[in-house]
């Protein structure tokens, strides 16, 4: 009861201040590519049940169930707008609606494409007893995942090496979430996102605080660079 009190107070207070900052981007969503100026996206949600996952639009219309449901840094599908919006996570602002909605938490478990949960392990299925966050521990350490699919089969390489490794942290959460955690995962988000270059030691202090261990990595690849 605690947490979605929360949510609805934070997410409320958010939309209020965001609004002008939507409206904006809204407009500059428009300018580029012209309507839809959303992105509605099938997500699983809490227990498997889909939902309909709000973002500004980032992609050329009508291509966002098309293809993988991942994006690589070259992925020829986004947009002038959408990158910019995607740099700085202005397209996630509409989630707080999900929000708002009982979909998403404000903090929780990455919210993934259905396509994917059938390689979910048992295990790994236990995230899906929590809601998922607008933002959360995954989302911070892979912001930089599109950089990190810019492989020759990015699909494969989510499957077989980002997603087990998003999972393993945000497991990690699902055990030991608190309103506290979820406060300090909010503060560490937007310290992530305003200094940028201070990242890899935000995301180290975020592993040891949750599992103390700061070696989850892909080959060839560092987390939250």
């Amino acid at each position: 009861m605690a947490k979605r009190l929360f949510d609805l107070l934070i997410s409320l207070i958010l939309l209020l201040i965001l609004s002008p900052v939507i409206l904006l981007t809204s407009l500059a969503v428009i300018l580029d590519t012209g309507f839809p100026v959303f992105y509605r996206g099938l997500r699983a949600g809490r227990g498997g049940r889909c939902f309909y996952i709000l973002k500004l639009r980032s992609m050329i219309a009508d291509t966002g169930q098309q293809g993988p449901g991942i994006t690589a840094g070259s992925d020829s599908r986004v947009t002038a707008s959408g990158r910019f919006l995607r740099q700085w996570k202005l397209d996630e602002f509409p989630q707080f609606f999900n929000v708002l909605l009982g979909e998403m938490s404000l903090v929780g478990p990455r919210p993934e494409d259905p396509r994917y949960i059938e390689h979910y392990t048992d295990e790994e299925r236990k995230v899906l007893s929590v809601k998922p966050g607008v933002t959360g521990v995954s989302q911070i350490l892979f912001r930089n995942e599109e950089e990190m699919l810019d492989v020759d089969d990015p699909e494969k390489y989510y499957i077989s090496c980002i997603m087990p490794q998003k999972l393993r942290v945000d497991l990690a959460y699902v055990r030991r979430r608190t309103l506290s955690l979820d406060l300090l995962i909010i503060i560490y988000t937007v310290l992530v996102v305003l200094l940028p270059g201070k990242s890899a030691g935000i995301c180290r202090k975020l592993l040891e605080r949750l599992d103390g261990n700061n070696n989850i990595a892909c080959p060839n690849q560092k987390i939250g660079t």
